[in-house]
């Protein structure tokens, strides 16, 4: 009899210990879900499965979106039928930054849609409102983005494929962001079907922060870091015999254009984009350190970007020959890079080794002004030191001053920067023009970053289109 009772208590605690178990996990999972509901509100609404979203849509016009100085980049007009569409008055201008709301949404749109399709209109508005049935103003984003630099940017591209990012290295605005080929949002819905089928041109890709290409020279601003990190000592005494290209083993590192520097120390080796003697530097990196450094400054990782992108990648490993060594000191081989990357690490060396969170929505304000979502500078990471920094803005000053990016030299602004001309198939000739820098050298208050695809040399092709986006910035101050 006692052996049956102690089995059957022993039943029954199991059965409550189990019972408590599932209890536990079920208000775990009920806390999650509220706790995860409230913290990724915007996640939640924003997913085409979320029927809140319609009913949202349903009850409120589509905010407007600005940029800096007031000007309508989107809004929703109701055409005599009565039906709404989005409106782009800027056309093709904003067609990758400010996107589309038709057929999925991209850019701002994307960015925006919780604060677009919400309404944070007076009680007394949507009172007025509902007596007259009509719907509620949805609230408008106002962006970073400046109107005159993005269509300066837009033009000095003309008719070439590439990217441009402008941005404030302090706060880490982004100003402009231009990518083409691009579209007319205003005709997504007629054009969509030969839009996604053109895998030709990747006319929906946003080149500036999905766009990967070979950095080339423009990598040596990180070769070049890395270089000092090594030989903090003994790097300014570097000396280099360039006789157009550097051999290890059977691999072969030519110069652009087999060109011949001579004699070059290491600021005359960035200045000149000497790829002999980078090449020289590679071989000699602990291959281990490198991987690290690439790694702090955000490679083989997610940015800090809300807009879609892609990861830059480099491979740099125990297992890499003296001849990747040499592709990858010089930005070629396997190395694929975004351009926005670029522009943050840019950024880092204007900075004083901080780079700010990239951002493009600066606030949200409700139908009658009010502010409803102000968005501030964060500093995102340290990627470098201050003395890295000003090291690296000097070599970056002399490209300018002595260097491949001279048509940048003698303004009424200092400039410093970085050239490139990034090799993309077996042709020798074919290269993507490369440029990243800023202005004014001492004081950054602006930085650009440019690829023009297929171009040829950064200095000739880029360089030139960096100046007239300085020269309009500095003109408007």
């Amino acid at each position: 009899m006692k052996k049956k009772q102690t089995k059957k208590k022993q039943m029954n605690m199991a059965i409550l210990s189990v019972t408590y178990l599932f209890v536990a996990v079920f208000l775990g999972m009920m806390f999650y879900i509220c706790h995860y509901s409230v913290t990724h509100q915007q996640e939640l609404i924003n997913n085409s499965y979320n029927g809140r979203q319609q009913i949202l849509i349903a009850k409120n016009v589509r905010g407007e979106i600005y940029a800096n100085n007031g000007e309508i980049l989107a809004q929703t007009v109701t055409d005599e039928n009565g039906e709404e569409r989005r409106n782009y008055p800027y056309e093709n201008l904003f067609a990758h930054a400010v996107g589309y709301a038709t057929h999925g949404r991209a850019g701002v749109e994307a960015l925006g849609n919780y604060y677009l399709i919400h309404s944070n209109a007076p009680l007394s508005e949507k009172v007025e409102n509902d007596v007259e049935g009509i719907k509620y103003p949805g609230d408008s984003v106002h962006t970073t983005l400046d109107v005159n630099l993005q269509e300066v940017a837009n033009h000095a591209m003309g008719i070439y494929q590439g990217a441009i990012i402008v941005s404030e290295p302090s706060t880490g605005k982004i100003l402009a962001m231009v990518s083409k080929p691009d579209f007319d949002p205003n005709q997504i819905e007629e054009l969509w079907d030969s839009l996604v089928t053109d895998t030709e041109s990747g006319v929906l890709l946003n080149r500036a922060t999905q766009g990967l290409y070979p950095p080339g020279s423009t990598f040596k601003i990180l070769t070049a870091l890395e270089y000092m990190r090594e030989n903090p000592d003994t790097y300014q005494n570097y000396q280099f015999q360039c006789g157009g290209s550097f051999t290890s083993g059977t691999d072969k590192i030519n110069c652009y254009h087999g060109q011949s520097h001579g004699s070059v120390s290491f600021a005359r080796s960035f200045a000149k984009s000497c790829n002999a003697s980078f090449a020289n530097m590679g071989v000699h990196l602990d291959k281990t350190q490198f991987a690290n450094t690439l790694e702090e400054l955000l490679f083989n990782q997610d940015l800090p970007l809300e807009i879609i992108h892609n990861n830059s990648h480099v491979e740099v490993n125990q297992n890499s020959s003296d001849g990747d060594m040499m592709q990858v000191a010089i930005g070629q081989g396997t190395t694929g890079m975004t351009p926005m990357h670029l522009n943050m690490i840019t950024n880092a060396v204007a900075n004083q080794g901080t780079v700010m969170q990239p951002y493009i929505v600066e606030y949200v304000e409700n139908s009658t002004g009010s502010i409803i979502k102000q968005f501030s500078p964060t500093s995102y990471k340290k990627l470098i030191s201050e003395q890295e920094a000003e090291s690296l803005k000097e070599l970056m000053r002399g490209v300018v001053e002595e260097g491949t990016a001279s048509k940048l030299k003698g303004l009424s602004y200092t400039a410093a920067g970085k050239t490139g001309s990034a090799e993309y198939n077996s042709v020798k000739e074919d290269s993507h023009a490369w440029f990243t820098g800023f202005a004014p050298a001492d004081n950054p208050q602006i930085s650009v970053t440019i690829i023009i695809e297929g171009a040829g040399s950064g200095g000739d092709f880029a360089v030139p289109i960096a100046r007239r986006i300085f020269d309009t910035y500095f003109e408007n101050k």
